[in-house]
């Protein structure tokens, strides 16, 4: 059972270790005069397990594991400029987040909302 408490202590010190504020927020990028600092929603799962068997004519085996995933998803964009602050969202597809950051820096550049 030590070996399941160690492996789960490991997993949730590696999620602490991966989920903090630039998870989340990502680095501000100047283009143009103006500030984009892109959000992005984080989902991940894992499990863990552990057994143990007696087998008579092989004697007795135990056995853990661990797995896990995740993914990260870009969702919005702070826009900062000389206008003020806006939020304006992503939406999905098969478009890059660079070539949504190189989009969108152009419409605010000339002042379009995603949007229009």
């Amino acid at each position: 059972m030590k070996d399941v408490e160690k492996l789960f202590g490991t997993a949730v010190n590696e999620i602490e270790r991966m989920l903090n504020t630039k998870t989340v927020v990502g680095d501000p990028i100047t283009a143009e005069g103006n500030t984009l600092i892109p959000l992005i929603s984080v989902g991940f799962g894992f499990g863990v397990g552990a057994g143990e068997g007696a087998d008579p004519s092989k004697g007795t085996g135990t056995g853990s594991g661990i797995g896990g995933g995740g993914g990260v998803k870009p969702v919005a964009l702070i826009i900062v400029n000389k206008d003020g602050v806006r939020v304006d969202t992503i939406k999905g597809g098969a478009i890059t987040v660079l070539e949504k950051l190189v989009e969108m820096a152009g419409k605010v550049a000339s002042g379009k909302r995603s949007n229009d």
